[in-house]
């Protein structure tokens, strides 16, 4: 698949061991991918250790969500020279981007490009720079084989396997009859690839395994989140007193959403050189947890760590439904494992909804 894929001039982004985690980034082949390599993951602690086996799979989630692929962390948005006493703004094309292929993609970040796809594609104005990189992408993902500690996707109806959003899903096999992958197909781009590759038909029992994986993953959860009336739960406790012991330990880092596969806060920063002759305007990833997000003439209405946690809890679970009717939790776990003082989503909601009765 990958080889035909390279041939077609897809660039293949898939995981990889980098800086002693797994990262996405270019790869040329299966020799690539983390053969072997699983993770470890709790609140606050993330580390890769072997598997003992050949899986190219065999993990939950790395600390990156495909969001940066679409999503740019920096995207240039105009740029002016200064002529005849006034500014002239330069021609500033989209720039056109090789069709992409992602390669192991879990249900829980297929869900989550769902959603950025619903903030940038679908909504009254459509994002130029998201749209160029997500034109023609091709999505091998992977039904989950293993969770991961911090994983929560069967309370949020995310995962284990993948549902949406996918040309290809694939159920990773390791038994005495070897090493294969049972694919499911879900485009009809996905089925053509397969028929150029000779994929032989799955047997009953193939397809039997491959469902019992799977199934054992939706029991592995690291953590549960009950989801029944959370939005009212969060909206009738703006001033509950665990929102003060979680300000106690939050340090405003903004790790949780840059982590998050469905954040997607951005500002905007207008610089000049030094001669004043030449302007620019960059889009950057920013994040509710910092004092200037939400700043206004004469201060930020956020100005403390209780509110900007509040307000970035509160919205993920309870208004993002209001607003675009989907919750804006994915169950990756991701803001759990990479928070530095070790504070849990799941946890949070279990407390004020103890202390409630609800």
């Amino acid at each position: 698949m990958l080889e035909v894929l390279r041939e077609d001039g897809y660039r293949l982004v898939g995981p990889t061991v980098r800086d002693g985690a797994i990262m996405h980034g270019a790869i040329s082949g299966i020799e690539d991918l983390p053969e072997g390599v699983t993770e470890v993951q709790e609140r606050g602690t993330y580390r890769l250790q072997q598997r003992g086996d050949r899986a190219l799979f065999g993990y939950a989630v790395g600390p990156q969500s495909w969001k940066a692929s679409f999503f740019a962390p920096t995207v240039r948005l105009w740029r002016a020279r200064r002529r005849d006493g006034s500014f002239q703004v330069l021609e500033e094309s989209v720039s056109e981007h090789p069709p992409l292929a992602l390669i192991g993609a879990r249900s829980c970040d297929l869900h989550a490009i769902e959603i950025q796809d619903r903030t940038f594609l679908k909504g009254p104005m459509v994002d130029p720079s998201y749209a160029a990189r997500r034109r023609g992408v091709f999505v091998i993902a992977v039904h989950c084989g293993q969770a991961g500690g911090t994983c929560f996707c069967v309370s949020m109806a995310t995962g284990p396997r993948a549902t949406v959003g996918f040309d290809l899903a694939l159920t990773e096999l390791l038994d005495d009859r070897g090493h294969r992958f049972v694919v499911d197909i879900g485009t009809v781009a996905g089925r053509d690839l397969i028929e150029r590759i000779g994929a032989s038909e799955a047997t009953a029992e193939e397809l039997e395994n491959a469902d019992a994986i799977v199934a054992r993953t939706a029991t592995q959860m690291g953590r549960v989140m009950a989801t029944d009336g959370i939005k009212e739960l969060l909206y009738d406790n703006p001033d509950h007193p665990r929102w003060d012991d979680v300000a106690a330990r939050c340090l405003a880092c903004t790790n949780c959403t840059l982590v998050c596969p469905t954040c997607f806060c951005s500002t905007v920063e207008d610089t000049t050189d030094l001669t004043g002759e030449y302007a620019e305007r960059v889009q950057q990833w920013d994040s509710c947890f910092t004092m200037g997000h939400s700043y206004l003439h004469g201060g930020s209405v956020h100005a403390s760590f209780k509110a900007r946690y509040r307000q970035w809890l509160t919205h993920k679970l309870a208004s993002w439904i209001d607003q675009f009717g989907v919750s804006g939790c994915v169950g990756c776990g991701r803001c759990i494992t990479w928070c530095p003082t070790a504070i849990d989503i799941t946890e949070e909601v279990a407390a004020i909804r103890a202390t409630t009765g609800r």
